[in-house]
């Protein structure tokens, strides 16, 4: 009886989190959620402390990152590169498709899924715009700077809340982290770049007239706080990079230069810090809590458990067949149920089942993958989809559900299948 309370308060949190009747937000809904499982009995008040003990890193490294971004945006930071890139193209529409690629790749590293596609998304429409590409030839680069977003997001603890989440819960470490998701980010970046090419290639056209590229430096809007800006990024860098060996929490390092950023940004008068703070995404720390606390009680259930046991008849099948079933059960998890109580519904599974050594670290990172890759295959898979989407229709862009199913699937599958191998491989050489 209690797996059934447990699984429709899930569920109902869940539909209510998607569909935001009158603006209801994610905050509220999930800790409405969190309160009737606690009601219930679904979940204890040690469940609340042991799930905000999870997350509370995650949550406040990605309001830090967002407000980073923002201060980045503010000062032109974003709209210089995309310029520089059009300008490197030198009027070839299929290089400038690539240089869009391998932007929102970049951004999407160090600033966040989500923060690319509430960043770069309405940059590069405003600048397609501007090429005057008609609808047709604007979808490509708006399609793929969404997909580009989720796809790689892996690289680096900092560019998912989804990886987070993981590092934090399995006690891996920045450089760690690092060192196992690069080279299936790579793999990721190469087949995204291919199966995004071969799906729009007579869309993409395949000229445009340079001259109609403005200027970089007229995006920069103060030259000064433009350049003290790299000098910032590198010290956030190497705090990054410092967090395992120092066993600092990767929160402490983005908040802390969040803050340097927003004096600073204050200071040249670019930005109104007070302003940032206020509408930076808090909402994403009570949903975190909220919703990880939901989740909690369909372990407490046993559907973890179940899901474990499931991992380890995989996992007889060898390495490849546990980390591509693993990677594939997260994917078609986070398309339906979204990839935030996703990823913590598989670390627990994975946590449950009986796998050591090399194997559970595979797991790991599958199910890293299958989270940041498998919600493009819907609309509602992600936060960061359906952030994008929100910014399309706020710039007069529809893409409807049916067209974004059948690109999605289309698109997703083969870049899921070909990244895990990928991980798989590169397991198999650094052991």
């Amino acid at each position: 009886m209690t797996a059934w309370i447990a699984f429709l308060i899930f569920a109902a949190t869940l539909v209510l989190v998607i569909w935001q009747p009158r603006n209801l937000g994610i905050g509220w809904t999930a800790v409405g959620g969190a309160v009737v499982a606690l009601i219930f009995r679904v979940v204890t008040f040690h469940d609340v402390w042991t799930v905000t003990r999870i997350v509370w890193d995650a949550t406040l490294a990605f309001v830090g990152i967002i407000i980073i971004s923002t201060v980045l945006d503010r000062i032109g930071f974003f709209e210089w590169a995309a310029l520089r890139m059009a300008r490197a193209a030198h009027g070839d529409g299929r290089r400038v498709f690539f240089y869009v690629v391998l932007l929102g790749a970049v951004v999407s590293a160090f600033f966040a899924n989500d923060g690319a596609a509430l960043i770069l998304t309405p940059i590069v429409l405003e600048k397609v715009k501007l090429l005057k590409f008609d609808t047709k030839k604007m979808l490509p680069f708006v399609m793929a700077s969404g997909f580009i977003a989720d796809t790689t997001s892996l690289p680096l603890v900092i560019s998912n809340l989804v990886n987070i989440v993981s590092a934090d819960y399995f006690h891996v470490g920045f450089l760690s982290y690092a060192i196992h998701m690069v080279v299936p980010d790579l793999v990721s970046l190469g087949i995204s770049i291919l199966v995004l090419y071969l799906f729009f290639r007579k869309d993409i056209p395949r000229q445009y007239n340079p001259e109609d590229v403005s200027n970089p430096a007229s995006a920069i809007k103060d030259a000064r706080m433009f350049r003290l800006s790299w000098v910032i990024l590198g010290f956030l860098l190497a705090g990054y990079l410092l967090t395992e060996s120092l066993h600092i929490p990767v929160s402490f390092v983005a908040d802390f230069i969040a803050l340097v950023f927003l004096w600073a940004g204050g200071r040249r008068r670019v930005v109104q810090p007070w302003r940032i703070v206020k509408e930076a995404p808090w909402s994403i720390v009570a949903f975190s809590i909220g919703m990880y606390v939901v989740v909690y009680g369909l372990r407490d259930a046993g559907v973890t458990q179940a899901l474990g046991q499931v991992i380890d008849w995989t996992a007889h099948g060898g390495l490849y067949a546990g980390t591509v079933s693993t990677g594939f059960m997260a994917a078609v998890l986070s398309s339906i149920m979204n990839n935030m109580p996703s990823v913590m519904i598989g670390a627990l599974a994975i946590h449950a089942s009986h796998t050591v050594g090399v194997m559970r670290q595979s797991l790991v990172y599958a199910n890293v993958i299958g989270c940041d890759l498998g919600p493009k295959m819907t609309p509602i898979g992600s936060l960061a989809t359906l952030l994008w989407l929100h910014v399309l229709s706020k710039k007069g862009v529809t893409i409807g559900w049916g067209r974004y199913f059948k690109t999605g699937i289309i698109l997703t599958i083969p870049t899921l299948l070909v990244t895990l191998s990928g991980l798989y491989l590169w397991m198999q050489w650094i052991g």
